[in-house]
């Protein structure tokens, strides 16, 4: 089987290891968690741990069906334990065990046990992790590939591929991010399938079931609005309210439950908006992306894409990636696409699809222009031509450069 590496996340593992704290894996489903563990056992076994010392449990595999009650599952791995030896447990997809955190807690307190978990569901997802897991824990949030993992990843499976970067972000946002969909390049048909399946898992499971939804098709109304806006500043009375003038009557709690649903399944994220001038939060109207393009364009079609909110989209999950906390930045009768901010400050970045127009370009920039501090300033667009250029101390990028180049 070919293997991406995702060297970020590896060095997450690497660098917890052997401390006394539980690693919780979070993600989306089928985005790479039970792959990444494969990466880092592999990692393990590499630098001088024992075959026996790994313990290994996916709960999805139906040979470990007996194992869900938390009593069984802690007496079998207490069999296998080494008593002079670290221990390095895999727990994945453990939101399938009843009453996890107790087994997790017993593991826990034993000085030889470097214990690992994943999961994905709403359940697991929320902040009823934090509540079971108080302090007790670290979590990696998984996204699916990245621009550069997913041409990283064109060249394992299809070697000696001639296409430009262009043409390989043409497919990164039409056929899918997640990581499954590169083996079917190419495949329209199979690739919808497998978004599907993951699609309606999602609905179903992370919150058809937890919220306790009884009208599928007006989640799947609100999911789809949220789809067909991303990059729109939002709210639930401005979706309830726009749902119920197209005939599709919802009031604003029940839109802010499914909301909150599919955040909790990291399906969609909300991004609020910060005020520049002011230097706080502001909790009126938020913009909400998705983890994965592609399910955009499994739900509305091709014909429906937005390229500059699609590519704003694909920063902001890379901004994510790259340790940031991000905010759309107001400023009066304006707006600046992303404030990022990390441990080495706040840059703030400006995407379009194009700036060749002198007017689109005039306004991009305007937008950075108004912030009056002096913190890094960047416009990111498709364009090659006036890449490299400084307007007035505002860098212009290539997007896809910026992408592939951590």
């Amino acid at each position: 089987m070919i293997t991406i590496n995702r060297p970020e996340y590896l060095d997450f593992l690497i660098r917890s290891k052997n401390k006394q704290i539980i690693k919780v894996v979070s993600g989306l489903r089928r985005s790479g968690k039970s792959t990444l563990f494969d990466i880092y056992r592999n990692w393990l076994l590499g630098n001088g741990v024992l075959p026996q010392q790994i313990i290994s449990i996916n709960f999805e595999e139906l040979d470990n069906e007996h194992l869900t009650d938390y009593k069984l599952l802690y007496n079998h791995i207490k069999q296998f334990l080494q008593l002079d030896k670290m221990n390095y447990i895999f727990l994945d997809e453990i939101q399938h065990v009843d009453q996890f955190e107790k087994t997790v807690d017993s593991l826990f307190i034993k000085k030889n046990v470097d214990l690992y978990i994943t999961g994905s569901n709403a359940y697991f997802m929320s902040g009823d992790l934090a509540t079971l897991l108080t302090g007790r824990y670290i979590e990696l949030r998984m996204l699916p590939l990245s621009f550069a993992e997913y041409c990283e990843g064109l060249s394992l499976y299809i070697p000696n591929n001639n296409m430009n970067k262009m043409e390989k972000y043409a497919k990164y946002i039409e056929e899918s991010s997640m990581p499954y969909a590169l083996q079917l390049h190419g495949q329209q048909r199979e690739i919808h399938e497998y978004l599907e399946g993951i699609y309606n898992s999602i609905l179903m499971n992370d919150i058809l079931k937890r919220l306790k939804v009884s009208d599928v098709m007006m989640l799947e109304s609100v999911t789809k609005f949220v789809f067909d806006n991303i990059g729109s500043l939002l709210s639930s009375n401005k979706i309830a309210n726009t749902m119920t003038t197209f005939g599709r009557k919802i009031d604003q709690k029940t839109v802010e439950k499914y909301l909150k649903g599919l955040m909790d399944s990291l399906m969609i994220y909300q991004v609020n908006r910060y005020d520049i001038k002011g230097k706080q939060h502001l909790a009126s109207l938020e913009k909400y992306y998705v983890a994965d393009v592609g399910f955009r364009h499994f739900l509305l079609g091709k014909s429906k894409a937005n390229q500059g909110h699609i590519l704003e989209n694909i920063v902001y999950l890379e901004l994510l990636r790259r340790g940031n906390e991000v905010y759309v930045g107001h400023l009066p009768n304006n707006e600046v696409d992303f404030v990022a901010q990390n441990i080495n400050g706040i840059t703030y970045y400006q995407v379009a699809a194009t700036v060749l127009d002198e007017n689109t370009m005039r306004r991009e920039l305007a937008s950075l222009e108004r912030v009056s501090d002096h913190h890094p300033k960047i416009l990111l667009s498709l364009d090659e031509i006036g890449a490299g250029t400084i307007h007035n101390g505002i860098r212009q990028l290539n997007v896809l450069d910026w992408l592939l180049n951590r």
